[in-house]
């Protein structure tokens, strides 16, 4: 087996890991505990992956040996990736709030930003797995981290708002196969092309969305319930779980 096939694997199994945030939906939440704990999390989770992953690596790759026009830059794609989520936000229609419909938004909004999160971080893994397999073995294992609470964010509000696993599932897999879809593009096309400027207005714009889903979307959703002491803690534990996932990376 040659270094592509492994790269194609280790990418196919990172973006499956999504799957494993799915089982929370076969528990029984009468009460709605695990839907708010779950959104929380997930929230810590976004805002955690891009305060210490998307937006450090999107300096790194952005530096020009100018900070100020580096700073300047990230900051300037952030505020374009919020803008970008306030679009699809508006974009992305509303359904029967009696059913769900908030919840249903909140599953297919976080869908299409893992999927946006997703094809790049295909395309890392591919190519580092391709030139150096440990790496690429040590970053799969780290994405598959944070794409576990990725999968809660989708799942949990899909399956609470339309009460069926298969859409919940069908969902959740589709962000999870965003990840090898993005080897497939490395692969085809955009390795000759890709560089770090565009990595790195890509990391920009993708954890803008991020950090305005986990901070005005799921966050805010799960402050609605009752127990806002438990809802905040989970929050916490999310941002502590990315954290740790982020040093088992290093």
């Amino acid at each position: 087996m040659n270094n592509i096939e492994i790269a194609f694997i280790l990418s196919f199994i990172a973006g499956l890991s999504t799957m494993i945030g799915s089982i929370f939906i076969f528990l029984k939440d009468k009460r709605g505990v695990v839907l708010k704990n779950s959104l929380s999390f997930a929230a810590g989770v976004m805002i955690c992956v891009s305060a210490i992953d998307l937006i450090p690596e999107s300096i790194t790759m952005l530096y020009n040996g100018d900070k100020t026009c580096t700073f300047i830059m990230t900051f300037f794609f952030i505020l374009i990736g919020i803008l970008v989520s306030f679009i699809i936000d508006k974009c992305v229609p509303e359904f029967d709030e009696k059913r769900g419909g908030a919840l249903l938004k909140i599953g297919i909004f976080s869908m299409i930003a893992i999927i946006l999160h997703n094809i790049p971080e295909g395309v890392a893994t591919f190519l580092s797995s391709a030139t150096n397999i440990k790496l690429g073995i040590a970053l799969t294992v780290a994405i598959a981290l944070h794409n576990i609470p990725e999968g809660i964010s989708i799942s949990v509000p899909v399956y609470k708002a339309s009460k069926s696993r298969k859409k919940a599932l069908l969902y959740t897999f589709v962000s999870g196969m965003s990840e090898p879809f993005g080897a497939i593009l490395a692969y085809l096309f955009l390795a000759p092309i890709i560089n770090n400027t565009i990595m790195g207005i890509l990391l920009s714009l993708i954890a803008g969305i991020m950090i305005h889903i986990g901070s005005l979307k799921l966050l805010p959703t799960a402050l609605k319930y009752d127990n806002k002491k438990r809802t905040m803690m989970f929050f916490i534990i999310g941002i502590i779980f990315m954290y740790i996932s982020h040093l088992l990376m290093r």
